[in-house]
């Protein structure tokens, strides 16, 4: 299994919109090594951190899983969309919907956190809106964002998610 991170704005489609949708297709993507880690990385069934990118905080709120193999981005060949560009090559992913962490994960705790030495999204100058995430890292930032304060969950805590 591969693990990812992927980037969206809260107010273009965020984990809560995703919560509601169920499945919906990871598209508009217009960068080619975010559109290649889609069409040759992603595999049905890897894991996905959703990030929130221009939010307060800009952070990991949730877990996405690829939901089916690549295919042609629509939004490319529809002239109506923003991306629209028909002699392309983009692709895109369908994602479900996995859960919505606890609470979100800030960029500046993954920054802090020695145990996510190396993450890419915490390094300057990484934008790309879909980047892989080792094994180690994903579980690093679910259990950061399953905690409290801090201090894990108590089962009575619980959570809206």
């Amino acid at each position: 299994m591969n693990y990812w991170l992927i980037k969206s704005e809260p107010d273009c489609y965020s984990i809560d919109d995703l919560k509601r949708d169920g499945v919906e297709p990871w598209s508009g993507v217009r960068n080619f090594q975010a559109r290649n880690h889609m069409r040759d990385g992603m595999k049905v069934g890897d894991l996905a951190l959703f990030h929130h990118s221009s939010s307060k905080p800009t952070g990991v709120y949730g877990i996405a899983k690829v939901a089916s193999k690549p295919y042609k981005d629509k939004t490319a060949l529809d002239p109506k969309d923003e991306h629209y560009e028909p002699k392309s090559e983009w692709v895109c992913v369908d994602m479900k919907f996995v859960k919505k962490l606890p609470r979100p994960v800030s960029l500046e705790e993954m920054k802090r956190d020695p145990k996510l030495k190396g993450i890419l999204v915490a390094r300057r100058g990484q934008r790309l809106s879909i980047m892989p995430v080792s094994e180690k890292h994903f579980k690093r930032v679910v259990e950061m964002g399953s905690k409290m304060g801090g201090k894990k969950m108590s089962a009575k805590a619980g959570s809206k998610a």
